[in-house]
């Protein structure tokens, strides 16, 4: 392919203005090289405003491998490891943010979301980094080697030439922030196979028979430890527990523990419930003299859940009676709680999207593709999906770091 004198030229591409384009941008900027980010939407970052509602929880200081979910659990290792959250912060200090840790060691901005993405601006400007919005990607071709180009991206608004491309296109959740399969259709372009995209870190949706059960407790949220039954399990690869609030919602689960569950949930699929954790709730009744009936089980279940929750359950899953065997019984189903999920929310509703680029062609360090040099795939269009608290923020910087060090 020929090479037009007209054809503006960059060292690196950036396709994305949101959290992983931007720090890409400047930290190849920052080695001189000449950098453009493109993005389709009008202004950067959009996702990265209503991300923590409102506050971004952009980090989480027990990040690590653990914390994240890919077809190849060791993929994530190196650039976590050459860029932690203890480096996210240096930077969040150097712009005087203010920010507090929550739970779990999330860290959330004090004021609001804004503060991180003027933080990526403000070290794109110093970084000399072009951004420019409201510019469509059609394709990403091979150019000719001629003068070091490799790559030729086409947009609506004219083509550019340059050495390397980073892919930061995030994936399909939240599509009315403009979410798009791009990342996947450039990969699918260069031959670049897919882990199937789905929608993650997202509610549950109840089967009609369960929504006539469970649909009268919108609202309720209780403590529960949540996690997922694959159909087919890997005793070498143990699924997580998570111990965390539930929700109940008019269409189905939601709230944290949820959330976290749906990313190793996959249709017709179980998930199991411990509705009581830590808590022995038939205990009072064991007691010497103690009164074995349902007014006072009732008593001592609604002790450890909600009212319209603990009214629902006896409802539902009543004692067979009382002797010892069957309060027994009684415990271990508040602990041992299935259900089957008609299925999940959608991109609509999911905070991140898990599956896309398989990290078996991508090289770990640089998280370029093997057989295409100056190819970079970062962020959320890469398998690699982190847990809710701050992961995801924090696989952003790490695979940006790794990417814009290597353009």
């Amino acid at each position: 392919m020929l090479v037009s004198k007209d054809l503006q030229r960059y060292d690196v591409i950036v396709l994305g203005a949101g959290a992983a384009g931007l720090f890409a941008a400047f930290t190849a900027g920052r080695r001189g090289r000449s950098v453009l980010v493109l993005d389709h939407a009008d202004r950067p970052g959009k996702k990265i405003l209503i991300s923590g509602g409102g506050r971004c929880n952009f980090t989480n200081l027990h990040a690590s491998p653990a914390n994240y979910l890919s077809e190849n659990p060791h993929f994530a290792k190196s650039a976590l490891a050459r860029y932690t959250p203890a480096d996210f912060l240096a930077l969040v200090h150097k712009h005087r943010i203010p920010y507090h840790e929550k739970t779990l060691g999330q860290l959330f901005c004090d004021r609001t979301a804004h503060d991180i993405l003027n933080l990526l601006l403000a070290e794109c400007e110093a970084a000399r980094v072009r951004l420019q919005t409201n510019t469509t990607v059609t394709a990403v071709e091979p150019a000719s080697a001629a003068a070091n180009v490799r790559y030729r991206v086409r947009t609506t608004t004219g083509d550019h030439l340059a050495t390397s491309v980073i892919v930061a296109t995030g994936g399909l959740s939240i599509p009315k922030l403009g979410a798009t399969g791009l990342g996947y259709q450039i990969a699918r372009d260069f031959d670049l196979p897919l882990v199937d995209p789905r929608p993650a870190l997202v509610p549950f949706t109840f089967s009609p028979q369960d929504a006539d059960h469970w649909v009268p407790l919108a609202g309720v949220s209780t403590g529960v430890t949540a996690t997922a039954l694959p159909a087919r399990p890997n005793p070498r690869r143990p699924l997580p527990v998570f111990p965390e609030k539930l929700l109940f919602t008019h269409r189905g689960l939601s709230g944290p523990a949820i959330l976290q569950v749906s990313s190793y949930w996959q249709p017709g699929e179980s998930i199991l419930l411990d509705l009581a954790p830590g808590r022995n709730v038939t205990h009072p009744l064991l007691a010497p003299g103690a009164r074995r009936d349902a007014a006072n089980l009732l008593q001592t279940l609604r002790a450890a859940l909600p009212a319209r929750l603990a009214d629902r359950w006896l409802q539902l899953h009543p004692p067979t009676g009382y002797t010892n065997a069957a309060l027994q019984a009684f415990e271990q189903a508040l602990h041992s709680f299935r259900l089957i999920p008609a299925g999940t929310e959608g991109f609509a509703k999911a905070e991140v999207t898990a599956g896309g680029v398989d990290t078996a062609v991508l090289d770990a360090r640089t998280l370029a593709a093997r057989n295409h040099p100056g190819l970079h795939f970062i962020g959320e269009v890469v398998d690699v999906t982190g847990w809710l608290g701050g992961y995801n923020f924090q696989w952003a910087w790490a695979s940006a770091n790794a990417a814009g060090e290597e353009a």
